[in-house]
């Protein structure tokens, strides 16, 4: 088994087992014995429970971002990459739910995604060939983090088999977002594939 093969299946059985348990019982060495792996192994890859949110993070990205359109406005390709971040959520449902109920109780994690989540965003813009360095990509992550944390919570309550209700929120939440930026600057215009993209500030964050 590669490094690559070991992080990704200690990633799900992280995943795998905070649906089962809930995540207070979620450790790197918990983990790695739900998956029969090794400990000493786990040990040095996955220094704690950070460990495993941030490796999960990089895979969430890597998949959104494999394949992601190259076509059509930025706006689409938003969309394509925003949907394909939920596709590798989905396959792990249990687990992420129960994340989410877990972030409330639990500080200090809900800090650290925090800071995943606003980094996993910039690597989500670049993806769509937007310009997410310097103090305006700082606002952009952080706009596109509203549209994503709004779409995460319809995705939360969303039991249908293609997502649609989720589908309709990413749409809706990259369409009052570019029509804010429209309120603010009247002289904008709907973003072209060759412009310089912004995404637009949704909602304040909230951590999930």
């Amino acid at each position: 088994m590669t490094d690559q093969e070991f992080e990704v299946a200690l990633v799900d059985a992280a995943f795998a087992l905070g649906g089962e348990a809930g995540w207070s019982r979620v450790s790197s060495a918990a983990a790695a014995r739900h998956a029969g792996l090794d400990l000493a192994k786990a040990r040095g890859m996955f220094t704690c429970t950070g460990t495993i949110l941030k490796k999960f993070g990089h895979q969430a990205d890597a998949f959104a971002l494999t394949g992601a359109a190259m076509g059509g406005s930025v706006r689409d390709r938003l969309f394509d990459i925003l949907l394909r971040r939920f596709d590798y959520l989905q396959v792990r449902r249990a687990g992420v739910a129960a994340l989410m109920r877990h972030l409330p109780v639990c500080p200090p994690m809900a800090v650290a995604l925090a800071e995943m989540n606003i980094a996993s965003m910039g690597w989500l813009l670049e993806g769509a060939g937007v310009d997410a360095t310097g103090l305006r990509g700082a606002v952009k992550k952080r706009c596109l983090l509203a549209v994503w944390l709004y779409s995460l919570r319809v995705w939360a309550e969303d039991d249908s088999p293609d997502l649609t209700a989720t589908m309709a929120a990413v749409d809706t939440a990259l369409a009052r977002a570019e029509g804010y930026v429209l309120r603010l600057s009247p002289s904008s215009r709907p973003v072209e594939p060759e412009q310089e993209a912004h995404v637009p500030e949704a909602e304040p964050p909230k951590t999930s």
